[in-house]
């Protein structure tokens, strides 16, 4: 049996059971372990588990692997990741102002802001947005040897009489975008059903997909909700967060400074005129403790 010291973080109650990677030696299968401490009624209960370690490479100060609850390997959470560096500050294991973050999806830059007892705030810089379409049957049948412009794509998925219209983008984790009316409320279609049948219709999108829907308040401040890949429904997400805000301005609607207000609370988003993304959020500790596995 394994003792394995960790700590609980949440970023807008999107939360992580952060790990360092030393203690997860004697584990023999991190998926499952993922699937047991997540778990809400018998685990102690995460939308993931962000497994942080030191390294010595000139171009990164640590690594973070997020593990979702199913068991896969995200290839980023802006929420699990900033959860993370919180944790490097609160252990202090790291005092500088700006941290780099070695993930699967690349280096990620963290500026700490500010700290208010337990609660972390900083600043992050996820790269740039890719929007090329996965490789699938589905889109390999639509855009097979055409030019592919990025755009709205209205498309029948797995239902022939149900067409949905969307915008696709990759922010380190790959997002479906769909927008709904302004007068919409969330409480009053199936989203969630909706959300889910996207998220594993594998034909289309291979490795899963992230879901959010979008729903424009004004040029400055969007509303969303989030069905994300291996976890389900969560009050927050990073990677949903700038990837809305990042559809917003590329159809016209928003500027490029977003508020994104989820159930959770708000991220501050930004799609830089250089193409970087940035978001502005926090992370609070919950509780330490010890899983035996």
């Amino acid at each position: 049996m394994v003792l394995i010291a960790f700590s609980k973080f949440h970023g807008f109650g999107n939360d992580y059971i952060v790990v360092e990677d030393e203690r997860l030696s004697g584990v023999l299968d991190v998926s499952e372990l993922a699937r047991r401490i997540c778990e809400r009624n018998t685990g102690a209960g995460a939308d993931g588990i962000a497994i942080i370690k030191k390294i010595n490479g000139s171009e990164a100060d640590y690594s973070c692997r997020i593990v979702n609850p199913d068991g896969s390997e995200a290839g980023f959470s802006g929420n699990g990741t900033r959860c993370a560096v919180a944790y490097l500050y609160y252990k202090d294991l790291w005092s500088d102002r700006n941290l780099r973050l070695e993930t699967k999806s690349g280096i990620k830059l963290y500026e700490f802001l500010t700290q208010d007892q337990n609660t972390f705030w900083f600043s992050a810089e996820l790269g740039k947005p890719n929007f090329d379409l996965p490789k699938s049957p589905v889109f390999e049948a639509e855009f097979g040897g055409k030019s592919y412009t990025p755009g709205i794509i209205t498309k029948s998925l797995w239902d022939e009489d149900e067409f949905v219209s969307f915008l696709y983008v990759n922010v380190g984790n790959p997002v479906v975008c769909l927008f709904v009316e302004e007068n919409a409320d969330f409480d009053q279609f199936d989203w969630r059903r909706t959300g889910a049948e996207i998220e594993s219709f594998t034909d289309a999108f291979p490795e899963r997909t992230n879901v959010v829907f979008i729903k424009i308040l004004d040029r400055e401040n969007i509303q969303i909700r989030i069905w994300e890949r291996g976890a389900g429904e969560t009050s927050s997400s990073g990677t949903c967060s700038i990837a809305a805000a990042v559809a917003s301005v590329f159809i016209g609607k928003t500027d490029r400074k977003v508020s994104v207000h989820a159930e959770g609370g708000t991220t501050e988003a930004v799609w830089r005129e250089d193409d970087e993304m940035m978001i502005t959020g926090r992370a609070d500790l919950v509780f330490c403790g010890e899983w035996l596995s």
